[in-house]
């Protein structure tokens, strides 16, 4: 039998070095933030996963980087769920999107993939779009004007220096939003985490 497990934490991301320090990997850094101030060891191989188990906020969790490339991240995440006995509706999902403002987190309970590939997988693969997920903004404010990065070499480029205190203020932010999650409920967390980003005219369920 598995280990008894209350709540699956994913976090999207490429495996391999190259891709370690980019817009793409933000749901493993939140993952590997979680696991530091747990003390949870993300070293299992399951379902073509890194898997951690352990406790936040007194829950008992998985902590699951897939190892598949983000476009292909469905099948390992089904397969984890199905390991562990877990419905959708315990399943937390952290990822970049880049139609969100830089720094801005939002966290939805359903909805579209609203053009991300992984979150694509995910749901064409859980044959549902009702999971919680905690999407971190990474929008292009530092394009040049009139010659806009095409967002594949945007999101796999490595962060710049400057842009460093950012990304560990925004991953710490939705660590303390997962944790939040799992302790109060993705409604209330909504609430806290939720800020109407600039230039956004509508809240999201």
């Amino acid at each position: 039998m598995p280990d008894s497990v209350e709540f699956l934490v994913v976090g999207l991301g490429n495996p391999g070095e190259e891709y370690q320090n980019t817009p793409h990997n933000l749901g493993f850094m939140v993952i590997d933030r979680l696991a530091e101030s747990n003390a949870i060891r993300v070293s299992r191989k399951e379902n073509t996963s890194l898997v951690g188990l352990g406790a936040v906020r007194g829950r008992s969790v998985a902590l699951a980087k897939p190892q598949t490339y983000m476009n292909l991240s469905g099948p390992a995440v089904r397969g984890l769920l199905e390991r562990y006995d877990l419905k959708p509706d315990r399943l937390i999902v952290v990822y970049d999107e880049l139609d969100l403002p830089w720094t801005t987190l939002r966290i939805r309970i359903k909805g579209s993939a609203a053009g991300h590939n992984g979150a694509k997988s995910l749901i064409g693969s859980l044959g549902t779009n009702e999971f919680t997920r905690v999407r971190m903004g990474i929008d292009r404010i530092e394009d040049v004007p009139g010659n806009p990065v095409k967002g594949a070499q945007y999101v796999l480029a490595p962060f710049k220096r400057a842009q460093k205190q950012d990304v560990e203020e925004t991953v710490g932010r939705a660590a303390d939003a997962v944790e939040f999650i799992i302790a109060e409920g993705a409604a209330q967390a909504m609430t806290k985490y939720n800020r109407r980003a600039q230039g956004l005219n509508t809240e999201e369920e």
